[in-house]
C-alpha cells in the first residue's frame, strides 16, 4: 500500500469500551467508585461527581476526583488533610477486585453498535479498542463481550504501556502499531468522554464524541429509549461542550450513526484535508 492511498480512505477506527461499544451510560466505572469510598472510608461520593474525571486511568481517576473542590472539602472536613497518595492506593485497591468481579455485568453491546462494526468490517476498515480499564478487570469484560458478539482486532489496557494512558497517545498509537496501519490521518477515535477524545487529537486522528451513549449525559438505555426529543436534545446540550472543548471534529448520539460520519471524512480524505 502506498503513502497516497493510505491517506484517502479511513483504514481503522479506535473505540472506548464502556459508553462506546458496551455499558450503555457507562455505570460500571462510576457506580464502583461509589462503592469503592463507602466501603474504604464510609465517604460519600456521587455517581455526578464520579463522572467528571472519566477517561483516566483508574488510579489517576480516584487522584482526580479527591482533588475536586467539592469532595476535597467534605474530605478535608472528615479527615483533616487533603487526600493524600496512600488513601488513593487503598481506594484503588478497593476499587479494583469490585471492578473485576463486576464488569462482566455490563458487557451488553449498546443498541446499533454491533451493526455499526459489521458495517465498518465490510469495508475492510479494522476495529481497535482502548480503555481506562487496567488490564485485569479488561481479561474480565473480553470473555464477557465476545459472548456478547463484539471481538475487536487488538485491545489495549491502561496499563499496557510504559508512557500510560489517557489523555496521551499512546493506546491509540498502540492500536496503529498491532494493525499495521500506514496513517494516523486515516484513523477515527472514538470515545464518550474528554480524554479519550483528547487521547485521538494527541494521536493525530479524527475524533468523535458520543453524545448520549456514555458517561457525559449518563442515562440509562431505559431512560434513553424512553426519552422525550426536549429531553435528548438537553442531554445532547449537556454533553456537547466538554466532548468538544476536547477536540472532537463531530458529535453524534451513539455509535449508530457512525457510518455516516466514516464517509465525511472519506470524502474529506479524498479531498486531502487532515484532522
Amino acid at each position: 500500500m502506498n503513502k497516497q492511498s493510505v491517506n484517502k480512505q479511513v483504514e481503522a477506527v479506535i473505540l472506548d469500551w464502556a459508553g462506546t461499544v458496551v455499558d450503555f451510560g457507562s455505570f460500571a466505572p462510576t457506580s464502583i467508585f461509589v462503592e469503592a469510598f463507602a466501603r474504604a472510608y464510609e465517604f460519600e461520593v456521587t455517581l455526578a461527581e464520579a463522572r467528571v474525571p472519566m477517561g483516566l486511568g483508574k488510579w489517576d481517576h480516584i487522584q482526580a476526583l479527591g482533588r475536586l473542590p467539592e469532595v476535597d472539602a467534605r474530605w478535608r472536613a472528615r479527615f483533616g488533610h487533603s487526600m493524600s497518595e496512600a488513601e488513593v492506593d487503598t481506594l484503588y485497591h478497593t476499587f479494583m477486585p469490585l471492578q473485576r468481579a463486576k464488569v462482566a455485568e455490563f458487557a451488553e453491546p449498546i443498541p446499533g453498535a454491533l451493526a455499526t462494526i459489521a458495517w465498518l468490517r465490510g469495508r475492510g476498515i479494522k476495529i481497535g479498542s482502548c480503555s481506562g480499564y487496567p488490564r485485569t478487570v479488561m481479561e474480565a469484560l473480553l470473555p464477557a463481550a465476545r459472548d456478547a458478539g463484539y471481538r475487536p482486532d487488538h485491545v489495549v489496557a491502561t496499563d499496557d504501556l510504559p508512557a500510560g494512558g489517557r489523555p496521551g497517545p499512546w493506546m491509540a498509537l498502540a492500536n496503529v502499531n498491532a494493525l499495521g496501519v500506514g496513517s494516523v490521518q486515516a484513523c477515527i477515535k472514538v470515545d464518550d468522554a474528554a480524554p479519550g477524545i483528547e487521547e485521538g487529537i494527541n494521536a493525530g486522528m479524527w475524533t468523535v464524541g458520543l453524545t448520549l451513549s456514555g458517561n457525559e449525559a449518563g442515562l440509562t438505555l431505559a431512560e434513553y429509549q424512553a426519552a422525550s426529543p426536549a429531553t435528548l436534545a438537553a442531554c445532547r446540550a449537556k454533553a456537547a461542550p466538554r466532548l468538544q472543548q476536547a477536540g472532537a471534529h463531530y458529535l453524534i448520539d451513539t455509535l449508530a450513526s457512525l457510518p455516516a460520519v466514516v464517509a465525511e471524512i472519506n470524502r474529506r480524505l479524498e479531498a486531502g484535508e487532515k484532522p
